[in-house]
């Protein structure tokens, strides 16, 4: 009589260490933090309660502005390149080309490092004097130079390329995966009815895709919201502040400007895209889940 709780049980049981720490690893953490927004929290977090004082600081804030500003231009170009520069890899693998399987590690192998090393890496590649602009001057061009990285109006950029070339490679393994699932007999009837290569992929391959290309989005979306390993490493936000970004700017003052109030409210405005992405995302996969469960 008790074997058939217990085993019904089981599963519930399993899952409790994940639930608890979603509850207070997770949920728990993002309470604390929303509270001490409303405090004036600096070195030590606070219980004297200002409002909106935080948020307002934030915003009046040149730096966090700036911040968001290079987000906004990163995140365009990194999700733009990733997509575009995955989707072309993908398509090149999935032609059967010979050496397949060490193509697709070779592609997805910087995905493996971490955002750190990618960093140093992209870091010694980029200055001036050594590594791309040095290699090129050694070959005959001496008055060659590519400074991006010192330069404050190119520094954003060194690291979307450095970025982009970390991900490009996972967004290739999804979208070959969601290549392979696509009916061959598609590909047959199309050049049965003689239709250019390019409009098969415009007009029926990449609308079948569209569920593989929103979860890639989703993925690089959060990825742009949480940048921060690769600024560090790279740049130090520099020159100047020109390739600041939010998540530098919450870390430099939760543990540098001992500022904990203000560097709450930054995560809290941190969260919010990420909720906004997450959300429709939850209940267009619960609402589908629903309705096969009808069928």
């Amino acid at each position: 009589m008790l074997a058939r709780p217990i085993r019904a049980a089981t599963p519930y049981a399993a899952l409790l260490p994940m639930a608890l720490t979603v509850i207070v690893a997770y949920l728990g953490t993002m309470a604390w933090t929303l509270r001490t927004s409303f405090t004036a929290s600096r070195t030590f977090p606070s219980d004297k309660f200002i409002g909106m004082t935080q948020y307002e600081r934030l915003f009046d804030n040149e730096r966090w502005m700036l911040s968001l500003n290079n987000l906004a231009l990163y995140g365009l170009l990194f999700i733009l390149a990733c997509l575009v520069i995955g989707f072309l890899l993908a398509v090149f693998i999935d032609q059967n080309v010979s050496g397949e399987g060490v193509l697709r590690t070779v592609f997805l192998y910087p995905y493996a490092m971490s955002f750190v090393a990618t960093g140093l890496v992209w870091q010694w590649l980029l200055t001036p004097g050594t590594g791309i602009d040095g290699a090129i001057a050694s070959m005959g061009f001496p008055d060659f130079v590519f400074d991006w990285i010192v330069d404050q109006d190119m520094a954003i950029y060194t690291i979307v390329i450095a970025t982009v070339w970390q991900s490009a490679g996972l967004v290739m393994a999804l979208m070959l995966a969601g290549l392979r699932g696509i009916d061959a007999d598609i590909w047959k009837a199309a050049r049965l009815d003689g239709i250019p290569t390019w409009r098969v992929y415009v007009s029926i391959i990449v609308p079948m895709l569209w569920p593989t290309v929103a979860t890639v989005f989703l993925l690089l979306a959060t990825s742009v919201v949480k940048l921060y390993d690769a600024v560090v490493a790279m740049t130090q936000g520099g020159p100047g502040t020109a390739s600041e970004v939010p998540a530098k700017f919450i870390m430099d003052h939760l543990f540098l400007r001992s500022n904990i109030g203000l560097a709450s409210a930054g995560a809290i405005m941190l969260l919010v895209p990420v909720v906004a992405l997450l959300a429709p995302y939850a209940y267009a996969r619960s609402r589908s889940g629903r309705e096969r469960g009808r069928a």
